[in-house]
């Protein structure tokens, strides 16, 4: 009878810790590659554009270029941005300990500082204080030294940097109370279904403070192996700066197509002229025939010790190209609103069949700076992924031991 009531009890706490809710999306990984990422980020206070790079160890001009923001205003790296702005922030995500992380972030504690409010308020959520605590080895985490160096590890997902045999680079993002998976799924151009797959997810619920895995569409470079910026994949509306800030790749608006031009700040950069051409690089010509459109472009093919190589190629196309479309700039923001392209996803209006945020109006195209190249990893390509859905692995470690010594306590009542 003793051991029948046993056994029940621990069936209900065993049901109890299965239901725990889903925290993040953990990528497992076996090997040593790694690829950039994004993290999607909400200022818990007006910074600086090089503080916030700062707080995440990043090129201040790859966190503007990496959000479409103009880096033509005078000394932008000092602009103030505003609290509560959503930023996506490149990162490199790295196998650690055989999941996805990055650990290339640290931070320098404050007198005021304690484990959560870094963890809650500063880093807004992508790190848990038990993470930080079992990543720092801190056996009191009331005691923390001002001036301390913390590691910070960030969740990340790399999935061979594709969705559905596409191109993508996935945002890891913190769930906000206005968020549903329809909103999310219509601000990211995505599907609920891809969400769910992605996330290895059994139902469209979520919660605040989860962290997603979202896919971006992308555009990917067919470089040589050989150069220096082989893989390189920009996120669809975004730039990147590459070859030694000589030249400027961009992805979008509405298509997968990468396009490179000279950056025109480029200094001391090597011939960006076609061989036996006179077009220069992002350059091309169009003759319209009875056949369709002969065109002849001059494209980048890679940078390789310190050259910038190019490839001239003809082509017949259906119809003459039009002028290339860059994606959209907006100017280094001042304030946050409902509307705001840098806001949380709220749910879609009932009815609406809209998608994604509002257009912001173009004030010029970047020129200089550096957003790394994305590399790809392993993961979900198809309609299933091998995510992993957990909550914080120190707080499961915890509640399983609990469990275990609590049945040993119990059995040896019991006899």
């Amino acid at each position: 009878m003793a051991n029948s009531k046993l056994s029940s009890l621990v069936l209900v706490i065993l049901n109890v810790f299965a239901q725990v809710s889903s925290k993040s999306t953990i990528e497992p990984c076996a090997n040593s590659d790694s690829c950039n990422a994004l993290l999607g980020y909400t200022l818990y206070t007006d910074l600086k554009v090089s503080e916030v790079a700062s707080l995440f160890q990043i090129d201040p001009i790859a966190l503007l270029t990496a959000n479409s923001i103009d880096i033509s205003y005078p000394d932008v790296e000092n602009h103030i941005l505003p609290s509560q702005l959503f930023l996506q922030i490149p990162i490199m995500c790295s196998c650690v300990d055989g999941i996805r992380k990055s650990v290339a972030t640290h931070y320098k504690t404050r007198p005021s500082d304690t484990l959560a409010s870094i963890a809650d308020s500063i880093y807004a959520g992508l790190v848990s204080a038990d993470q930080l605590k079992e990543a720092n080895s801190i056996q009191d985490p009331s005691v923390l030294d001002a001036g301390q160096s913390l590691v910070v590890p960030l969740p990340c997902t790399c999935f061979n940097n594709t969705d559905n045999f596409l191109p993508a680079v996935y945002l890891s993002y913190v769930v906000k109370e206005v968020d549903t998976l329809a909103g999310l799924a219509s601000s990211y151009s995505t599907t609920i279904t891809d969400l769910m797959n992605v996330n290895a997810m059994g139902s469209t619920s979520i919660t605040v403070g989860d962290i997603l895995a979202v896919p971006l569409p992308a555009c990917a470079s067919k470089f040589p192996r050989y150069s220096y910026d082989f893989n390189l994949i920009v996120p669809n509306g975004s730039y990147a700066i590459t070859a030694s800030h000589c030249v400027q790749c961009s992805c979008g608006p509405g298509n997968r197509n990468l396009y490179c031009m000279p950056a025109s700040l480029a200094v001391s950069c090597s011939s960006m002229q076609c061989r036996n051409s006179n077009l220069m690089l992002g350059n091309y010509t169009a003759q319209q025939s009875s056949a369709g459109c002969n065109v002849t472009s001059c494209s980048y093919n890679g940078y390789v010790n310190g050259t910038i190589m190019t490839t001239l190629s003809t082509s017949l196309q259906p119809r003459c190209p039009g002028p290339q479309q860059f994606p959209a700039l907006v100017a280094p923001p001042t304030y946050v609103s409902r509307e705001s392209t840098f806001s949380p996803a709220p749910a879609p209006a009932p009815l609406s069949h809209g998608a994604g945020s509002t257009t912001p109006k173009t004030s010029g195209i970047p020129t200089i700076g550096s957003l790394p190249g994305f590399t790809p990893a392993s993961g979900p390509i198809g309609s299933s992924s091998d995510a992993c859905s957990l909550m914080n692995p120190y707080g499961t470690f915890m509640t399983a031991l609990g469990l275990y010594f609590f049945t040993s306590y119990a059995m040896s009542i019991s006899l």
